[in-house]
């Protein structure tokens, strides 16, 4: 029992830590429950979809997608080429998920070869891949958009007549969003009410990809999946060939991303064009391991938990920061600072425990090479 309930507080260590920050923050900063209602709702939507799309790869047994970005890339040149074309509203966010699909599979295919070759390094290759398709992204969108693939808009050139601006309004802007969108308003004291918009169709999208996770999950390739990642020599003995099976999962981990990137940006409004993607990995997997995931494991309701507690921390800490030392940057560092935190130990913890394993199946074929016993004096000196 005791042994058990010390497995349980040590998978959800990091859940329980950031609850107890997050408590103590609000206990400082004592901000509008109004505020922070609105602006977890926000994030909630803007964020949840990405973070889910982690979760087929770690079933996989591929550890966390740091290659997620490439999905974003995706996304966000098809949103480029709606903004070009002038097509706008839920039109505009059909043609982007049209043109980014396509391209999202594509470097899907690519990431998941990749990653068959760097066998228990996937991690770190996937976000040396994300690194380098970066450049590619780069290149495209600064010296060939505009000078080999023709513009339409001129609002979005640089001035020197091709590449793309550094930052654009999106035409798209709420297009998801504003399909149905509910206000809710309620008092909760007599002198303070929760005001709360609810788009109600981006909700429904979450809600399907959590549907479909559950659904996949029970479906043959899930269940490949599942046996590759809990051990690829029984599975590929089964009859399942694994290289294929993780290329699949990492191919629908960078569509989903690609998805996850268009339904944040449409609910932001605006395109960071060269550095929209780049904290897509780093915040969607330390949200998913603040929710109590592994890089072994992980569920739809970690994803949930940990997007929201991730999230409350950017909006309770730089109050707090400000209240205890008179500077808002203060909590925005140490947010950061958690942030690149979680992650990391995560990493060694992932690391320490495969080391663990393999230790405990080593000492466990000697056991089995001796016969199961205790070896004798003899056995030990011939040993």
């Amino acid at each position: 029992m005791n042994k058990s309930f010390t497995s349980k507080l040590s998978r959800y260590a990091v859940p329980i830590l950031f609850t107890i920050i997050i408590a103590i923050g609000l206990w400082i900063a004592k901000p509008p429950l109004s505020y922070v209602t609105s602006e977890i709702g926000k994030r909630m939507v803007r964020n949840t979809f990405l973070v889910l799309s982690l979760i087929i790869p770690i079933i996989a047994g591929m550890g966390i997608n740091f290659g997620i970005p490439l999905g974003a890339m995706s996304g966000q040149i098809g949103l480029i080429f709606a903004q070009d074309w002038g097509i706008t509203g839920p039109a505009g966010i059909l043609v982007a998920v049209l043109i980014g699909t396509p391209i999202a599979i594509m470097l899907g295919k690519f990431s998941g070869h990749v990653l068959n070759r760097a066998r228990g390094r996937e991690m770190i290759t996937s976000m040396m891949l994300a690194f380098f398709m970066l450049g590619v992204y780069m290149l495209f969108l600064l010296y060939l958009y505009g000078s080999l693939v023709p513009m339409h808009n001129q609002s979005m050139i640089l001035s020197k007549g091709y590449g793309i601006k550094n930052s654009i309004t999106l035409t798209t802007g709420h297009a998801i969003d504003n399909i149905l969108l509910y206000n809710i308003n309620f008092p909760v004291t007599a002198k303070q009410s929760v005001n709360i918009d609810i788009p109600v169709v981006t909700i429904l999208i979450i809600a399907l990809l959590c549907v479909f996770i559950v659904w996949f999950k029970k479906t043959k390739l899930g269940h490949d999946m599942k046996a590759v990642g809990m051990d690829q020599v029984i599975s590929g003995n089964a009859g399942i060939y694994s290289d294929k099976v993780r290329v699949q999962s990492i191919v629908i981990s960078t569509v989903l991303a690609c998805y996850g990137q268009i339904i944040y940006l449409q609910n932001i409004g605006t395109l960071a064009t060269y550095a929209g993607q780049d904290q897509a990995a780093l915040y969607a997997a330390a949200s998913i391991l603040v929710g109590g995931a592994s890089v072994m494991r992980a569920s739809i309701p970690n994803a949930v938990l940990g997007t929201m507690l991730f999230h409350l921390m950017f909006i309770i800490l730089p109050q707090a920061g400000r209240i205890l030392t008179g500077d808002a940057m203060m909590g925005e560092y140490f947010r950061t600072f958690i942030s690149y935190g979680v992650v990391t130990v995560a990493l060694i913890m992932h690391a320490y425990n495969r080391l663990k394993q393999a230790e405990e199946a080593r000492q466990e074929n000697r056991r089995e090479a001796l016969g199961g016993g205790e070896p004798t004096s003899g056995e030990s000196a011939a040993s």
